[in-house]
């Protein structure tokens, strides 16, 4: 591991250097570069920096209990070996989490879709209070979410809804989100006061990017029309509404939320490459493309991942078995204590995975 960090160190000074040279700033692609990698290597810089920091006290005060015949001067020397080896453990424990191998779509903006699943107008409404949710988390998170797609309900439901996030670091903690949702409550049009089971499913997609899909002019029919609902004076007035049809896959984006028809056009091809990409990783790897399906299934009530059950105030996560009684903070955006705890219990397994190769 130390190995390691040494030549993270010396790449890292490389980088500084290359930054401070003049006329770095000339290339900007070359720059974005190094700005990027430098951001990424700062927290196992500084950290590998505080263990060796660490690791040298460590030694000198080994050397001064040794040599210390005063047993005051020796109890406290001991009290200060005992913390510093508490923190070498700490900071070991931190650099082998920084050291765990990175998605490399972490750091990539992220298109989210969700769809109503089992349970007809509920699952609809559903499904909207989770893309709420989510808008309301990526708010105070300070990311951008902006709507490509929506097919809504006449009661303030969403069949569909398919929405880009940017910001940094977004798909890193999206991703958890990928999967199965359950709703158990009474819905407001149930007389009896029975409580309902409904489903909205949830796939978190890392954007694609336009020179990883090639998509052939060829393979896709593009169709114009006046857009429907609300959107300003250009709706229903101009033919600024877009859909897509990919031709080889069957794939279809309609985009209508911005005024602007080149505008639609640019926000359906963005969707269709990401959708095109998902599809690829999934043929390339099989394993994870399993793992992806028995996930998000196809919004059956056996699928799930967690459940937000209001008669009992509790959201379960069904991956980590944790269970929150917060369901109104929770369904208005408060993520992160779960999103923390599904971080966590993934780097926990990858720790354990690593440690087993060592």
């Amino acid at each position: 591991m130390f190995d390691q960090l040494d030549q993270l160190l010396l790449k890292y000074d490389d980088i500084m250097h290359e930054l401070a040279a003049p006329g770095t700033t000339d290339n900007q692609d070359r720059f974005r570069s190094l700005m990027k990698e430098q951001s990424s290597l700062t927290p196992i810089v500084e950290t590998y920096t505080e263990y060796k920091k660490n690791s040298k006290e460590i030694e000198d005060e080994q050397e001064m209990l040794a040599g210390e015949s005063d047993e005051e001067m020796r109890a406290m020397l001991k009290e200060e070996l005992s913390s510093a080896r508490s923190k070498d453990e700490e900071l070991s424990e931190k650099l082998k989490i920084l050291l765990l191998p990175k998605d490399p779509n972490d750091d990539r903006d992220v298109v989210m879709e969700i769809r109503a699943g089992v349970g007809g107008d509920e699952a609809a409404l559903f499904a909207s209070e989770l893309y709420r949710m989510y808008s309301r988390y990526i708010e105070t998170r300070g990311w951008k979410a902006d709507i490509i797609e929506v097919e809504q309900t006449g009661l303030g439901g969403m069949k569909s809804v398919n929405f880009m996030v940017r910001g940094q670091g977004a798909y890193s903690v999206l991703k958890y989100e990928s999967g199965v949702h359950r709703v158990q409550r009474v819905p407001e049009t149930e007389s009896g006061g029975r409580i309902h089971t409904s489903t909205a499913t949830v796939a978190v997609m890392p954007e694609a990017e336009d020179v990883e899909v090639y998509i052939d002019p060829k393979d896709v029919r593009v169709d114009v029309m006046r857009a429907s609902g609300n959107g300003g004076q250009c709706v229903n007035t101009t033919d600024s509404a877009v859909r897509l049809t990919h031709y080889p896959t069957g794939i279809v984006i309609y985009s209508q939320t911005e005024k602007s028809q080149i505008q639609n056009k640019e926000k359906a091809y963005a969707l269709l490459r990401t959708k095109l990409l998902d599809l690829e990783t999934q043929r390339a790897h099989d394993e994870e493309a399993d793992n992806r399906r028995s996930q998000i299934g196809t919004g059956d009530r056996s699928e799930k991942i967690r459940t937000y059950n209001f008669p009992q105030g509790r959201v379960t996560d069904h991956r980590i078995k944790l269970t929150l009684y917060k369901i109104d903070s929770i369904i208005n955006g408060d993520l992160q204590e779960l999103l923390d705890a599904l971080m966590a219990a993934d780097q926990a397994a990858k720790l354990i995975k690593m440690n087993n190769q060592m």
